[in-house]
């Protein structure tokens, strides 16, 4: 399926383990360490088989949308109302038939050119089509529940408003309000997993620039009054962080 600005969700948790083991490595040895952290290569990493496939190959993957190698149909579909989709993926002969028991099995389902794995494949523009005509009837929540349960994956493509208000999401208390000293109250994403001997709490919104350089810099690193004012006065830190909020989009 598609993710807008995946990297964006996948290079924190590398800078997390990268910090984590920085610390461990300064509690071990008393030594600092330098992290540069590419967002670039975080994310490439999730390309390694399609990088090889054209290093050793030759073969350009390209653009493929929501459609995958070998299941089908693979994709987004409009629903009843406003820019509603819906993800579905029949990922074998099974879940083909059960598909087309939610769909009422209409004659398109009994075409030979869909009648296999490889006839979809090959036919997939159409099959596409016919689906979306078919979805346009329900809301996007209702092609969900019927699809799960006659056991074919399917979710709703949802909104941020939609994902607040996502009753599971509620339930594993995913979303924290925290408030920012800056923008106010403001909602974070808690960890997906539950550990139950070191639960995470989120006990702090987002620092601003230069929220905790007192601390760092007398705590953690030893630097005097004179020595923070001295650096204050040659502007290599600050620490003014109640400026009010300037966005740099």
């Amino acid at each position: 399926m598609v993710f807008s600005a995946y990297s964006d969700f996948i290079a924190p948790w590398y800078s997390l383990i990268s910090i984590m083991g920085a610390l461990l490595r300064r509690r071990r040895t008393g030594e600092g360490m330098y992290i540069e952290q590419s967002q670039m290569e975080c994310g490439v990493t999730f390309l390694s088989p399609h990088l090889l496939n054209y290093a050793v190959n030759g073969r350009n993957l390209g653009r493929r949308g929501n459609r995958d190698f070998y299941m089908s149909p693979h994709g987004i579909y409009p629903c009843r109302g406003s820019d509603r989709w819906v993800a579905i993926a029949v990922q074998n002969e099974e879940q083909w038939e059960c598909f087309c028991e939610v769909t009422g099995d209409p004659e398109w389902t009994g075409d030979p050119r869909f009648a296999t794995i490889l006839d979809r494949k090959e036919n997939e523009d159409e099959l596409d089509r016919l689906i979306g005509e078919w979805t346009r009837a329900y809301t996007a929540e209702q092609v969900m529940t019927m699809m799960q349960e006659a056991g074919v994956p399917a979710g709703v493509v949802q909104t941020c408003e939609d994902l607040l208000n996502d009753p599971q999401m509620k339930h594993r208390q995913h979303f924290r309000v925290l408030d920012h000293p800056a923008i106010g109250p403001h909602s974070y994403h808690a960890p997906a997993y539950r550990l139950s001997e070191t639960p995470c709490e989120i006990r702090r919104a987002a620092p601003c620039l230069g929220q905790d350089n007192e601390y760092v810099y007398k705590e953690v690193l030893g630097f005097s009054d004179d020595d923070i004012a001295d650096m204050l006065a040659d502007g290599v830190i600050t620490t003014e962080y109640d400026a009010p909020f300037k966005s740099t989009w």
